[in-house]
């Protein structure tokens, strides 16, 4: 197993309908460890390059719309195979394709509002953890 830190986001979603803790639980219940946590407003500009491979498409103004909504809560989580352990638990980025038990089949609504972001690789996920955590925010266990 190789150990990994991938970044998790809370959507708008996820903070009205009060849904952290228990989707944190299920992270950790699984071994996982939170090695950076803080919530922050999204703007324009960190979804414009978080979002960048599909910024040209007709519905990004939608997803900045919703992603700016509330705060979001960032989350840099570590464990073995973590990246593919944490995106098995939320299920498929469609909701509504969600199997009941995964994240999203219990929680989620359809493709956007779907309660967390997680990242997709390990090279995704670095990228992504600078994007939300400056130097310093990411400790070491």
């Amino acid at each position: 197993m190789t150990t990994e830190t991938s970044l998790i986001l809370f959507k708008p979603d996820a903070i009205e309908k009060n849904l952290v803790g228990p989707v944190l639980s299920r992270f950790q219940a699984e071994g996982f460890r939170i090695r950076g946590i803080k919530m922050m407003q999204l703007d324009h500009a960190i979804l414009a390059d978080h979002y960048s491979h599909i910024c040209d498409k007709p519905f990004f103004p939608d997803i900045v719309t919703f992603m700016s909504k509330t705060p979001v809560v960032a989350l840099a989580l570590t464990g073995d195979n973590v990246i593919t352990r944490v995106r098995d638990l939320l299920g498929p980025t469609d909701s509504q394709a969600a199997a009941p038990g995964t994240i999203r089949g219990d929680y989620g609504q359809d493709k956007m509002v779907n309660v967390c972001h997680a990242s997709d690789s390990p090279e995704a996920a670095a990228e992504e953890l600078k994007r939300f955590f400056k130097e310093g925010e990411v400790f070491a266990l």
